[in-house]
């Protein structure tokens, strides 16, 4: 029932501003590493990766006003890649293999992930760790793999997975706005 939706939706963005420290910290993460020529990789699957890819395209661009373009990878976005490492190692070593090709110490790697428990996002995490890589997971419910094995994580506690990815939306637009304050982008 639409109602019951937005019940479910309403309670889960109100816990949300037990998170503003958290995303506060990772904004300003966030910009000394691509100030300093670091970069973000993102990944996800299904609309995760739609999330992921949102992210990247906010750094890449803008999100509210002008500043410097930064390095940010959206790792399912390249499709000849992709299929190429299915093709060749499986759907397992999709993201760890790019995280492997484009990961460097300092760098940061945002893992999106509705249930926290996708092999291909938990291997990306692990390959992040193997090379230096701060991992920050935005994940469904915890307890889950990927929040536990990331530096950092916002676990949404939602009944439905729906909800928690509108919920890792409205955390992507707070994660860019704390990047922008931690900058000194005006509003």
């Amino acid at each position: 029932m639409i109602e019951e939706h937005f019940a479910a939706l309403s309670e889960a963005a109100g816990k949300s501003a037990s998170w503003s420290p958290k995303i506060r910290g990772w904004g300003d993460q966030l910009a000394a590493v691509l100030s300093s020529g670091g970069r973000l990789l993102a990944c996800g699957n299904g609309g995760s990766a739609a999330e992921a890819q949102h992210l990247t395209g906010e750094l890449v661009g803008r999100f509210r006003n002008d500043r410097q373009p930064f390095s940010a990878i959206a790792l399912h976005a390249d499709t000849s890649a992709v299929t190429a490492i299915v093709n060749d190692y499986g759907e397992h070593d999709v993201f760890a293999r790019q995280v492997r090709a484009h990961g460097r110490p300092g760098d940061i790697l945002v893992c999106l992930s509705t249930s926290g428990g996708s092999p291909n996002v938990v291997a990306a995490a692990k390959a992040a760790h193997e090379l230096g890589v701060t991992t920050w997971a935005i994940t469904g419910p915890s307890p889950n793999p990927l929040a536990a094995l990331c530096t950092d994580a916002i676990p949404v506690e939602a009944p439905s997975m729906a909800t928690v990815q509108e919920v890792h939306l409205a955390l992507v637009h707070a994660l860019c706005t704390a990047l922008d304050d931690a900058l000194g982008v005006p509003t």
